[in-house]
């Protein structure tokens, strides 16, 4: 394998959606018609008023741009570089239809709050203590943007983590050339600046005491463990008067078949993350790669792959390409960067005497082919976590998400849950409005008070 420089690495690892200019800003801010009933904001799932941050641009006033969009989504900064926006608020553009190119959103959207971030300015402040605590366990975008909100209601708040970082997805799993890590930590730290805590390192699981202790019933508690082993556990749920479930969804589904525990297996998720904390020559790269998975995560990996250097990367997938779950824009970009898609293929074994090399499939028409590869990688979606659900006496439907109402409360009416846990895995921005429906609801259950944030009234 030819090996890549650092410099060339980096170059290829260059955020592909770029920041705008100050003249670029002005003049596609005055591109936008101000809709009045405006379809971009209906297509965006936490409802930002697009219309009102762009004009807000067009005059100057990029901190008022910035409050709109923050307003409305506490992750708005990251959102503005991994939203599919193609899809969403750019795809609704009137504009699009009139002059065949929708406003640039995404990247408006991104130059307020890049300014907002080098101004140092704190947009929002805590409010007056209530004298009520909310637990949320996880501190990814629906973890975020629940503490956002509640924290502003004046609810101490404290966000458990099982990781060294927090952000979630938005931290460790976004493909680097999209996001990098920075951007989803200093979305953390606006909203530790409102006084919510983060226990990082804790793990939390669910003990449950026998009906000797309940009085004939068995109780379930949320523990929290720490990987201090002489930190003692604390009870969620006597410590807080609500909780909200942000967990996301489990590990990466197993593909079971034969050969899946040799080295040079490994699932996307691990690979991306190894890939965010930008050591390039860390990673373990394979001189050919195939990627198993058609989905926007197999996407990511397959061009990380072939940016950081390797000789030929290839997407498996057991349909046609008119099926493949991601965005069509994401298949365009590997192909430009040289990915190989073999469709209507199904692996059947992973080949090698103790390291990987090949992979062996079934194709359409029944016949087999084994591909030679010396490294291959799992993308076929993450388990649902069904049985830490059940465990907590919640009910789940029949694929393992947590079944909430329209204010995200579980059948436990003191525990809410949101994000990929209930939807199965969607978008970051429609995990922040799951956190901001429940910052809703918990205020509803705990003061009786029915409130309305930004983007949902």
């Amino acid at each position: 394998m030819a090996e890549l420089s650092i410099e060339e690495i980096e170059q290829n690892f260059a955020e592909i959606n770029p920041p705008l200019t100050e003249a670029e800003a002005f003049h596609e801010a005055n591109r936008c018609l101000y809709c009045y009933d405006a379809p971009c904001t209906e297509a965006c799932p936490t409802h930002i008023d697009v219309p009102a941050f762009i004009k807000k641009i067009a005059s100057g006033n990029l901190t008022g741009a910035a409050r709109v969009i923050f307003d409305a989504n506490p992750i708005g900064g990251s959102c503005a570089r991994v939203c599919p926006v193609e899809v969403l608020c750019e795809g609704a553009c009137v504009e699009k239809t009139l002059v065949k190119k929708p406003i640039e959103i995404g990247r408006l959207q991104r130059y307020a709050t890049d300014s907002l971030k080098k101004s140092g300015r704190q947009l929002f402040a805590p409010g007056a203590p209530n004298g009520k605590s909310v637990g949320i366990i996880g501190s990814g975008p629906a973890g975020l943007s629940a503490a956002t909100y509640l924290a502003r209601l004046g609810y101490a708040v404290t966000v458990y983590e099982k990781r060294p970082l927090a952000g979630g997805l938005d931290t460790y799993g976004m493909a680097e050339y999209k996001m990098p890590q920075t951007t989803s930590l200093e979305e953390v730290r606006m909203v530790e600046a409102l006084g919510v805590g983060f226990e990082l390192n804790s793990e939390i699981v669910v003990m449950s005491e026998p009906p000797a202790l309940t009085g004939g019933e068995v109780r379930a508690r949320l523990v929290k463990f720490s990987l201090d082993p002489f930190a003692a556990g604390d009870d969620l749920l006597a410590k807080h008067d609500a909780i909200f479930l942000a967990v996301g969804l489990g590990k990466t589904n197993k593909l079971n078949i034969a050969g899946e525990d040799l080295d040079g297996v490994c699932d996307a998720l691990h690979f991306i993350e190894q890939v965010k904390t930008r050591d390039w020559k860390s990673v373990p790269l394979g001189r050919t790669i195939a990627v198993i998975g058609a989905g926007n995560t197999a996407i990511d990996a397959v061009t990380q792959a072939k940016r950081l250097g390797a000789d030929r990367v290839m997407l498996v997938y057991r349909r046609a390409e008119m099926d493949a779950p991601a965005y069509e824009y994401e298949i365009e970009l590997a192909k430009k960067d040289g990915v190989e898609f073999v469709w209507q293929t199904t692996p059947l074994e992973i080949l090698g005497d103790g390291r990987v090399t090949g992979l062996k499939c079934r194709k359409a028409d029944g016949s087999e082919v084994e591909i030679p590869c010396d490294m291959v990688v799992k993308a076929i979606g993450q388990a649902k976590q069904g049985g830490f659900f059940q465990s907590l006496g919640l009910e789940t439907d029949q694929i393992g998400r947590v079944v909430v109402n329209e204010s995200m409360q579980t059948a436990n009416p003191r525990i809410f849950a949101g994000g990929d846990c209930v939807n199965g895995g969607r978008e970051a921005v429609d995990a922040s409005q799951m956190g901001k429906l429940a910052a809703q609801g918990i205020h509803l259950s705990l003061t009786g008070e029915n409130i309305a944030f930004a983007g949902n009234s």
